[in-house]
């Protein structure tokens, strides 16, 4: 062989974590999030999930071996880790997966194509969705382009009496009636992913998925670590800017024990500054938000990712007003997908450097989020963190 010979790469070390190492490192260490990636990737079904007020985990089903370990883990299944985005390098795995590369220290939200001002065309989305409507615009128009069959997203769980408990639960749409009924922010959470099992008994394999930024990276990380066929029917990836969600028990023992706002009665929620909350009965209340941190979600206190840097479009409402979604183009298929309903005339768009405080507040929120991910895990996620003079 000449002294100029090409080595062959080494082959990747075999994947052979399992359950009892997502356990150990990131279910009891205080980095799982809720996403449910492992729940929807599990091949044998051993894995629970409890959608109530102070859980949002997942867990071991199997007695066998206990909380802590998996019969089918032993025998060399490794998917629930493969799924996880939140297991050893998940971020730089999604990276190079998406865009070829991955985060430098100057990107705190991730990477990205373009980022813009945008809200929807037809006043019925814009006033029925959040901020300008985006995520609701997307996916009715992705709907009648025949890009997706169904969205996985939240809808708010009905009562007995006709109303809603304003308690979020995974749901499938397909319909933009479905979609409509699905829009606005919670600030609770959903694990959207969940909504996958009806999708696959209907036989519903072309999806978009809605979910906060630790969902959006789900896909990603299940499609670079092969982990088969679960995340193959989402299509498209729409992220959801967020610094944190509160658990359920915040409308009883904040808002109606302290302010006398019933859920039954809430019409619209928003957070600017604040805690913003609109009843049906028209009037309009502010919530300091430093009196909300007590009911943060247990799942958030460690999550690094504030602009769902691995979704093919991130979204949020951090602009100057309510009218603009600040969107994050940042695949090709995102670009493809917000090009082309601006040239419809599907959505309105305009540069985000319209608002450069918004860009600014995204890059402060990514940069704060960052900081509370822990030194001793996976320390990619903390590039460019601590490193400005």
């Amino acid at each position: 062989m000449s002294d100029t010979a090409t080595a062959t790469p080494a082959k990747p070390a075999r994947w052979t974590h399992q359950w009892k190492e997502l356990y150990e490192e990131v279910i009891t260490s205080g980095l799982c999030t809720g996403c449910a990636g492992c729940v929807i990737a599990c091949p044998h079904e051993v894995i629970g999930y409890t959608h109530e007020a102070g859980h949002y985990r997942p867990f071991h089903l199997e007695d066998e071996l206990g909380l802590d370990d998996c019969i089918h883990g032993q025998k060399g299944c490794t998917s629930c880790t493969r799924a996880c985005p939140r297991f050893r390098a998940w971020e730089p795995q999604a990276d190079e997966h998406l865009f070829a590369r991955v985060r430098e220290a100057d990107e705190p939200a991730g990477i990205y194509q373009d980022i813009l001002l945008t809200r929807a065309s037809d006043e019925t989305v814009h006033q029925m969705g959040q901020d300008g409507g985006l995520v609701s615009a997307i996916l009715i128009w992705a709907l009648e382009e025949g890009y997706i069959d169904g969205a996985l997203t939240s809808f708010l769980e009905q009562t007995e009496n006709g109303g809603n408990s304003w308690k979020a639960i995974p749901g499938l749409a397909t319909t933009k009636d479905e979609i409509l009924q699905g829009a606005g922010s919670r600030y609770t959470y959903s694990a959207n992913t969940l909504a996958i099992k009806e999708a696959k008994e209907r036989g519903i394999d072309k999806l978009a998925l809605v979910g906060m930024s630790c969902q959006s990276s789900v896909p990603p990380v299940m499609w670079t670590r092969k982990v088969g066929k679960a995340g193959k029917p989402i299509i498209l990836n729409i992220g959801l800017l967020c610094s944190k969600s509160f658990d359920d028990a915040i409308f009883e023992e904040l808002f109606t024990a302290k302010y006398g706002l019933e859920k039954s009665e809430i019409a619209k929620m928003n957070i600017k500054g604040v805690f913003q909350i609109w009843m049906q009965d028209g009037t309009y209340h502010e919530i300091p938000l430093k009196e909300c941190h007590a009911w943060t979600r247990e799942g958030c206190n460690h999550c690094p990712d504030f602009a769902a840097e691995h979704a093919d479009i991130s979204t949020g409402g951090i602009g100057e007003n309510n009218d603009w979604t600040l969107t994050i183009v940042r695949t090709d298929l995102g670009r493809e997908v917000i090009s082309r309903m601006i040239d419809a005339g599907v959505i309105e768009a305009r540069p985000g450097d319209s608002d450069p405080g918004a860009i600014a507040l995204m890059n402060k929120l990514a940069e704060k989020s960052r900081e509370r991910w822990p030194e001793w895990a996976a320390p990619e996620a903390k590039v460019g963190i601590g490193t400005k003079s």
